[in-house]
């Protein structure tokens, strides 16, 4: 019992260093959905792995009731978890999840599987999930990744990394991207938007052109008049060459 109420006070605790909306330890406690979500999963999952099955599923189901959250009483876990919002997160039953993870509304950790056994995601320490997205099957999410609102995760995630899109595809550090001196990343399958930086990096490489483009032209019309005020023909004036 002792264990529990040290785990209840943590994921109240919690909640203040993730949102900055929260004022309170008594709105907390009154009128967040994911801390009332999380208090019902500890006590089910208590329930679960002491044989009440059936006490933990009711319990679990009256929780989805008030909450808007479907926590499986037998998924795992840890300790100062934040379910910011809440409303449509869906965690399955072979789900483990580390300390310190944050979950936004409508994030699904689900099994890709009617076979039983491991069919869940296993979310690792410090983990964050953005809005709507999808963590399918019995995939690891490493320690500190970031996963995007809306993303759909079916493989493995190594530490520290964050993840955007369908499928969701790694995004690298900005100090690990391939660039020659032109600009363009090499890594450009990678990245959320590669067309769009293309078209940046091409827009760039425009205005340097012109630039080049006008300050020749200003040379040639210079060196032109003071040819033809030292009495020499002027060179043709589209001959030169741009570097």
């Amino acid at each position: 019992m002792r264990k529990l109420l040290q785990l209840l006070k943590e994921d109240l605790n919690c909640v203040f260093e993730r949102d900055p909306a929260a004022r309170n330890r008594l709105e907390v406690l009154l009128t967040y959905p994911g801390l009332h979500a999380i208090i019902a999963h500890r006590i089910a999952h208590g329930l679960w792995w002491n044989g009440l099955r059936f006490s933990a599923r009711w319990l679990s189901y009256f929780s989805r009731m008030f909450t808007q959250i479907d926590i499986h009483p037998g998924a795992t876990i840890g300790r100062r978890f934040f379910i910011d919002h809440g409303c449509g997160v869906v965690i399955g039953e072979t789900a483990e999840i580390g300390n310190d993870v944050t979950l936004y509304h409508g994030v699904t950790l689900g099994g890709v599987s009617w076979n039983a056994g491991k069919r869940h995601p296993t979310l690792c320490d410090g983990v964050m999930v953005g809005a709507g997205a999808k963590i399918l099957g019995p995939v690891t999410v490493g320690k500190q990744a970031r996963i995007g609102a809306n993303s759909v995760v079916i493989h493995d995630i190594p530490d520290s990394m964050t993840v955007v899109g369908i499928p969701g595809r790694v995004v690298l550090p900005e100090n690990q991207h391939r660039r020659p001196q032109q600009g363009i990343d090499l890594d450009h399958h990678l990245m959320p938007d590669p067309v769009g930086r293309a078209v940046a990096t091409l827009l760039a490489r425009i205005d340097h052109l012109e630039g080049q483009l006008e300050m020749l032209k200003r040379e040639q019309a210079t060196g032109g008049q003071e040819l033809v005020e030292a009495g020499t023909p002027a060179k043709a004036a589209g001959n030169f060459t741009i570097h």
